[in-house]
């Protein structure tokens, strides 16, 4: 089976992450959505609980008609040893075939971990439409549209959930870890 694992924090899936596994699935009879960072949440880059985002990516899926059977969703405690980290990701993701990347030190810790023949293919991605949940997550703070950078599904959740409010007031917390 032709498996892909796609890493990403995911706070919040936007419309470039689903491109992202709409692409994925196009050559892929799967794709593994490594929600990275877990243990991360209430803080101004990662205000959303590992549980949030495994609800909105579902949401959004579903909302694209994208068949449960073609992803799973598996939230990752991060390790801060790149030595080690692709290990640490092996452990808790079915095995995969391709892995998926827009992040350099992400490229970079599996190029470090395995020869060019032992480890998945790896296939850099570009961003789409200039969307980045950075864009997202400040136009939150801001209380400019955010709306328009994320599937309705995850902004319907988002607003059912209060998290504009939630991003006002972290704001200007530090993560101390």
């Amino acid at each position: 089976m032709q498996s892909a694992l796609f890493i990403g924090r995911f706070q919040p899936f936007h419309k470039g992450h689903l491109k992202v596994v709409q692409e994925i699935l196009k050559s892929n009879e799967r794709v593994i959505l490594a929600v990275g960072s877990a243990e991360k949440n209430f803080l101004p880059d990662n205000p959303l609980t590992a549980s949030e985002r495994h609800q909105l990516i579902d949401a959004a899926l579903k909302e694209a008609k994208i068949p449960a059977e073609k992803y799973c969703i598996v939230p990752i405690r991060n390790v801060n040893n790149y030595a080690l980290w692709v290990n640490h990701i092996n452990i808790y993701v079915p095995p995969y075939t391709h892995l998926y990347t827009g992040s350099a030190i992400v490229k970079a810790c599996y190029l470090g971990k395995y020869a060019k023949k032992d480890g998945p293919d790896i296939i850099q991605l570009k961003r789409f439409d200039r969307i980045s949940a950075t864009k997202v997550r400040q136009a939150m703070t801001k209380g400019k549209d955010w709306e328009k950078y994320l599937p309705n599904a995850t902004a319907t959740l988002l607003k059912k959930w209060n998290i504009p409010a939630r991003m006002k007031i972290i704001k200007d917390t530090m993560d101390v870890t």
